[in-house]
């Protein structure tokens, strides 16, 4: 039995869930996007996954990082050694070999967000969808930092996340302090600089 603080559960639970926290965390994917992964919508060779069933029903590609790439690979050795015949074609499967059910995994990580601490007397508790807005917040102030032209790297980010537009993607700029700073100071830097 794998053992997180004040969490028990068996071998294979506990790799699933860390590695599908891992991948909401490293790809901004939706939670049902993840579920919904199967085992042939993994391209090993070049890095990247399918998205099938998205939120809009469009299917889309997101390029992988190596170090993703090798956790999910981990995760798929594990997963294949406990359970060699699961009874679904999903990728992250439960100890039953089905389908990781959404109710289940959202349980699952408030218990482990409950026993970590992690965001301990704050008066919201983070949710799993969290993931998906910390990687567009970074995203964008890594892009804010760099000097890069964010109003052209925006649809990039809006279709990488499966955002029907990039309006859609404006919202995360409205939600972090840290992202206005940023354009804020920017459009300073613009403004100081014209004669």
């Amino acid at each position: 039995m794998a053992v997180v603080p004040g969490v028990v559960c068996s071998p294979l639970r506990a790799a699933t869930y860390q590695a599908l926290i891992g991948l909401l965390a490293a790809t901004g994917m939706r939670v049902g996007e993840a579920l919904h992964l199967e085992c042939g919508h993994i391209d090993w060779a070049d890095g990247v996954l399918t998205v099938r069933v998205s939120k809009f029903g469009k299917s889309r590609e997101v390029p992988l990082a190596p170090s993703t790439v090798a956790a999910l690979a981990g995760y798929a050795q594990v997963r294949d050694q406990i359970l060699p015949r699961p009874k679904t074609p999903a990728f992250f499967v439960s100890a039953a070999g089905t389908p990781v059910a959404y109710p289940h995994f959202g349980e699952a990580f408030r218990r482990v967000i409950q026993a970590s601490g992690v965001g301990a007397g704050s008066p919201v508790r983070p949710r799993i969808h969290d993931l998906r807005h910390s990687f567009a917040v970074c995203t964008l102030a890594g892009w804010y930092r760099a000097g890069e032209d964010v109003s052209a790297l925006l649809p990039r980010l809006s279709t990488y996340l499966g955002h029907r537009d990039p309006a859609s993607t404006y919202w995360y700029l409205s939600a972090a302090p840290e992202l206005l700073a940023l354009a804020a100071a920017r459009l300073q830097a613009a403004q100081e600089a014209r004669p």
